[in-house]
């Protein structure tokens, strides 16, 4: 088999079965597990696919920029967002993660909610001046403009003074193997710190990251309360979490 026809079988195996198993693949061609480990580097670093231990899962779209993220799903993230601020009551306390779907959350709050909003966001925080009754926490650090969120030491030393009811943490990547995962290891650092600090974390994953993978694991699933996403309840993937004892609140 040429290159380009292993690269095509990679690809369509990819869409499929939704991962690609080195030595399976290796079996069933006939060839070595270093050609398809080649072949899969090269298509890694077309962002065709994400490189993991034994093998390859789908990319997530949403390991882009911030300006390029806000036309990826937009009414997935809306759905999203109102599923997840129902979840905000009156009198709590909520961190609120940067991004675009956490935006979305941020303009899905009610504008007379009485509540707490921490977050290392401007953006966020800029999108809560309008809101008269919630009291608005900015955590300071090294703003990381990818994602227009203050990321570092200092981030991660404010967060752990902190704390909170409920936190929405936003992830690019989705995957029952994989766990939630984003593109950057400050930015998944800075979310652990923050989930760390609530009661409750709720994962924000409109349907293109389900099933996705990026290159840094944010956190485990025991330490998440729920998923929250607009993927129809029984897509395959959703139904593996389910298998995994995670709650999932649809926002179909």
């Amino acid at each position: 088999m040429l290159a380009a026809e292993r690269r095509d079988h990679l690809l369509g195996l990819l869409a499929r079965e939704g991962k690609i198993v080195a030595k399976d693949v290796a079996a069933g061609l006939g060839i070595s597990e270093d050609s398809v480990r080649r072949d899969l580097r090269d298509l890694a670093a077309e962002g065709l696919c994400q490189r993991v231990y034994g093998g390859a899962l789908p990319v997530s779209p949403a390991a882009v920029d911030y300006a390029a993220r806000q036309s990826v799903a937009p009414d997935g993230k809306r759905k999203v967002a109102s599923v997840a601020a129902a979840l905000v009551r009156p009198g709590g306390t909520l961190i609120l993660d940067g991004g675009t779907t956490a935006l979305a959350v941020a303009h899905a709050l009610p504008q007379d909610l009485a509540c707490t909003v921490i977050t290392h966001s401007p953006t966020i925080a800029a999108a809560l001046l309008d809101h008269p009754q919630a009291e608005l926490f900015l955590l300071g650090g090294r703003i990381f403009k990818h994602s227009a969120v203050a990321c570092g030491a200092a981030a991660v030393e404010a967060a752990q003074n902190i704390s909170a009811d409920l936190c929405l943490l936003g992830v690019t990547g989705v995957h029952p193997e994989a766990g939630l995962t984003t593109a950057d290891a400050e930015e998944a650092a800075m979310k652990r710190a923050l989930a760390a600090r609530a009661a409750d974390t709720y994962i924000l994953a409109s349907s293109e990251k389900i099933g996705t993978a990026s290159q840094f694991r944010v956190l485990p699933w025991e330490k998440v309360s729920g998923l929250i996403t607009d993927a129809h309840p029984h897509d395959a993937v959703v139904e593996q979490l389910k298998a995994l004892g995670l709650e999932v609140l649809p926002a179909g």
